[in-house]
């Protein structure tokens, strides 16, 4: 098992030095960082180079950096299996700049590219069927956004007059209310309101609502 992983580590260690300055070394696992024009010629260059072959597209995965100018990372996952190697890809790219689809590389990548692109708004030049996919047809927004409100744009029921599902407005029933947090094992050191009961002498009125 030793042997194995030290031919692995050396794979990792000869791929990052053909890379450069584009690869970086971390907790055993190689990230390469390429420019976005870059991302098929490089995704081909492991797929069929002899020493990496990595035939296999795990995952595509989008990370949201609102405090950077190129806020959003779209991240390639690869497996060899006749390496045992696995590489990550990183790309950046900004709100209104499309990236290459790389479904002509990996046909797999369609169905992550639409999750990306419903998700995130990140838009994949030529893929062959961009559209949403987890979210509704009429969705507003793009929910994984860290600047995308928690209650959403809208809400949608089923309207008993109409006899179908309705969209509207979000209405919050109640206003957001105050946690403290507290262990449910040790419970709350003040009387809550619903712990005052008619008669109950143990219930004891904080002093800031007696009048």
């Amino acid at each position: 098992m030793t042997a194995v992983l030290s031919v692995k580590n050396d794979k990792l260690l000869l791929l990052a030095e053909t890379f450069g300055e584009k690869a970086t070394m971390a907790y055993g696992e190689l990230t390469l960082t390429v420019p976005a024009a870059e991302i098929i010629d490089t995704l081909k260059q492991l797929r069929d180079g002899p020493d990496t072959l990595c035939k296999t597209l795990i995952d595509i995965s989008g990370v949201d950096y609102l405090d950077r100018p190129e806020r959003f990372d779209i991240v390639y996952h690869l497996l060899s299996y006749k390496h045992n190697l696995r590489v990550r890809v990183r790309i950046c790219t900004d709100e209104s700049s499309p990236v290459p689809s790389v479904v002509s590389v990996f046909p797999s990548a369609d169905w992550y590219e639409r999750e990306i692109w419903d998700l995130y708004g990140v838009a994949f030049e030529g893929h062959p069927d961009l559209r949403r996919i987890l979210t509704d047809y009429g969705f507003s927004g793009h929910p994984l956004r860290k600047d995308f409100p928690l209650t959403g744009y809208v809400e949608l029921r089923y309207s008993e007059e109409h006899k179908r599902v309705v969209y509207e407005p979000v209405t919050l029933t109640q206003d957001f209310r105050q946690f403290d947090f507290l262990s449910p094992w040790e419970g709350a050191k003040y009387v809550l309101p619903t712990d005052i009961k008619l008669g109950d002498e143990k219930a004891v009125v904080p002093a800031m609502e007696k009048k």
